[in-house]
């Protein structure tokens, strides 16, 4: 696929996800969110990139962290998860927080700048993830540090059968790599490529819990990529990807309806070089 022609559907598709998003997700992708944080090691005055805000559920805690000393540059390639942000900053007063649109390969930043630059759960939809993290790296001090959190492994996402459901409707192609780096030791290498040492890998299992079998639909089918595909299905085609794709989580099914599905996560961290 065009990478130019990529980034376009996953801009256009993450303004459509926009306003469900944060309800739809901010429970489930918690626990990754911590591990980088903790990776991390954010402190006082830091000053600190962080690539594929969407919402803020990273930026918020992360701006936390670094207090009324630091700041937080958050960049998304979403129009709309950068005015989503920019309300949720303003009507809780956060403002230690600026906002950017931009994309994670073409980063309009200077060099030797953060002391650090984050990433959660952005870099399996951009066609080349190692420019992306090249670019992470080149906008850290020396010294500085970069840590992101992707996916793991497919066969460990018990919600992945949603990318050939909605194809075989669309051919969407949203992000036709989507778990490339998933794989034990695959997104550390591609920190390496990227310039970065001293790199750490952690990975982690965890259940995604949801209430309802709509709430599950409400994340994965329309907060989430795939929101520009299924807007543009008529009524009986998104009925029929709806009910395959929880015909592939039927086994996750609790006896009082909610879901608990497993996924992966996986975190590096990596240091640039003096």
């Amino acid at each position: 696929m065009d990478p130019r022609l990529q980034l376009r559907v996953q801009r256009y598709g993450w303004d459509a996800a926009a306003q469900y998003y944060q309800d739809s997700w901010s429970a489930q992708l918690k626990p990754a969110q911590d591990s980088l944080l903790a990776m991390a090691g954010l402190e006082p005055g830091m000053n600190v990139l962080e690539t594929a805000c969407g919402t803020g559920m990273l930026t918020f805690a992360a701006a936390q962290a670094v207090g009324e000393s630091g700041h937080i540059l958050a960049t998304d390639m979403s129009g709309k998860m950068i005015e989503k942000i920019a309300q949720l900053a303003n009507q809780n007063n956060v403002t230690n927080i600026s906002f950017a649109r931009m994309g994670a390969e073409n980063l309009d930043v200077e060099d030797n700048s953060f002391d650090i630059a984050l990433c959660a759960l952005g870099l399996m939809y951009v066609p080349d993830p190692r420019l992306a993290l090249s670019e992470m790296a080149r906008a850290v001090k020396p010294g500085g540090k970069v840590v992101a959190t992707i996916w793991g492994e497919r066969r460990n996402c018990g919600w992945a059968d949603i990318f050939p459901i909605i194809d075989a409707q669309a051919t969407s192609e949203v992000c036709p790599m989507f778990f490339a780096s998933g794989a034990p030791g695959i997104f550390a290498a591609d920190f390496a490529a990227s310039g970065l040492g001293d790199i750490q890998e952690h990975r982690q299992s965890e259940f995604l819990k949801f209430a309802d079998g709509d709430t599950l639909d409400q994340a994965v089918i329309m907060g989430g990529p795939f929101a520009m595909a299924v807007k543009r299905f008529d009524e009986e085609t998104l009925l029929q990807v709806r009910r395959e794709f929880m015909a592939s989580v039927a086994k996750f099914k609790n006896n009082d309806g909610s879901y608990a599905i497993p996924g992966e996560f996986v975190t590096v961290s990596g240091i640039m070089a003096n």
